[in-house]
């Protein structure tokens, strides 16, 4: 699973993700694909696809469309770094590839 595959599976589901770093900063990967660490004040020393790579516990919360009038309540899910991964890597996409293989 790498920050790309992050990326896309917060713009499909419109959720947020998030997950600490080694340093105790935190990333969040917003409902638009883009990755942050929003306590960072210069450039970093790290790597954040490396920092991924580390990374065991994971947060995704839906994201409520700011026009919606009452709105449901989206609670904050925690999860593993396989669930992710499942969800992650289970794209349409991937699946339509893998179909392919089963037939030769």
């Amino acid at each position: 699973m790498t920050l790309v595959d992050l990326r896309k599976l917060a713009i499909r589901k419109q959720s947020k993700i998030r997950f600490v770093l080694r340093n105790g900063m935190e990333c969040v990967i917003s409902e638009d694909g883009i990755a942050r660490v929003p306590a960072l004040k210069s450039v970093p020393e790290f790597n954040l696809e490396q920092e991924l790579a580390t990374a065991t516990a994971f947060v995704m919360e839906a994201v409520v469309p700011a026009r919606m009038k009452n709105p449901p309540q989206a609670k904050p899910v925690s999860m593993g770094r396989p669930e992710l991964a499942a969800m992650a890597l289970d794209s349409p996409g991937a699946v339509a590839a893998h179909d392919e293989h089963d037939d030769e």
